[in-house]
């Protein structure tokens, strides 16, 4: 029987229990994943919790990211067939369809192909980060080449996915992080600037960088009253993209800058892309095409293996990570 991760209550990286189950057969519009990695994502940490926009129904499977070979299909799939190197793109109740353990099953929908020149761990580091970014930066704040972006947490997976996808388009990434230990390598990754907040205003920063125009994207998963000092570095009609809530604090309206500067400041996730057929379709093309020009390059953290999932999780609540945190089965 595989084993595959399940928690039966809400709580620390000590609830993932690591188990057997039999093995489960995919019904109608479903694969089956021989799971060969899977990919860690902060929205997990959160659903461990029981903070997440979706609530746990125990026992609980987990996990949005897999790659691995398809070992079985259900009735009425088209287009998968069992040999295929996939991976998976989070479009599914995580609860149901968890991707961590050694076989999963998903929906044909949420599963898609991914380049050979990828290893499988790479694969696993895709689609969470890269339709993220592409999403709020793309499909929805039509970035070009005389845009400065402001992305902050920039040392997670899908900051510097933003810092490449902005890059790729021609336009200026200014990035953030907390301490100055992370700098050198969001340089190294493409920012053409970085802004240590343990140490500098951002407000002033960016209006520095950018000649007193401001940044006319800005892409965070801090909100708290950070935002303030985000709205205040925003350009006049600039647009806010808030994708998480890592500083857990209320986040305050920043009214005057908004009134001013007619602000839009916008709450974001990847389910606005993946829950609309056309959006995902021309958000896969472009990963496709970026992946294949070498303008994209999955970078990678660090690897577990699966006896070490919950120490995988324990890592990324540490924050030290640059890049994918993956494990392998």
């Amino acid at each position: 029987m595989p084993r595959i991760v399940r928690f039966y209550e809400a709580g620390g990286p000590e609830v993932l229990r690591i188990e057997e189950a039999p093995l489960e057969e995919p019904g109608k519009g479903e694969v089956r994943l021989k799971v060969e990695a899977f990919g860690l994502n902060r929205a997990e940490i959160l659903f461990r919790q029981g903070l997440y926009l979706q609530q746990p129904k125990f026992p609980s499977r987990i996990g949005y990211e897999a790659a691995g070979v398809v070992d079985a299909v259900g009735p009425e799939v088209t287009g998968l067939k069992v040999g295929d190197r996939v991976s998976t793109i989070p479009a599914f109740m995580m609860g149901k369809y968890g991707a961590y353990g050694e076989s999963s099953v998903f929906p044909a929908y949420a599963v898609a192909r991914y380049p050979d020149s990828l290893s499988p761990v790479q694969g696993t580091a895709i689609w969470m980060q890269y339709l993220t970014a592409y999403g709020a930066l793309v499909e929805f704040g039509k970035l070009t080449q005389a845009d400065t972006v402001l992305i902050t947490a920039a040392s997670s997976s899908v900051g510097l996915a933003a810092i490449q996808i902005t890059k790729s388009l021609g336009a200026k990434a200014i990035a953030t992080s907390r301490g100055p230990g992370k700098k050198q390598a969001l340089l190294d990754a493409g920012a053409d600037h970085v802004i240590v907040t343990d140490e500098a205003d951002v407000t002033k920063q960016v209006m520095e960088l950018t000649s007193g125009r401001g940044a006319r994207l800005i892409f965070d998963p801090v909100a708290g009253p950070f935002l303030e000092k985000l709205a205040g570095a925003a350009a006049p009609g600039g647009v806010i993209f808030e994708y998480g809530a890592l500083s857990m604090a209320p986040t305050p309206f920043p009214l005057f800058d908004a009134l001013g500067k007619g602000l839009n400041i916008r709450g974001y996730t990847l389910f606005l892309i993946t829950a609309d057929p056309h959006k995902l379709s021309r958000a896969k093309d472009f990963v496709y095409n970026r992946l294949a020009a070498g303008d994209l390059k999955p970078i990678i953290a660090r690897t577990f293996p699966l006896a070490a999932v919950s120490a995988a999780q324990t890592y990324m609540e540490s924050n030290q990570q640059i890049g994918k945190i993956v494990v392998t089965v």
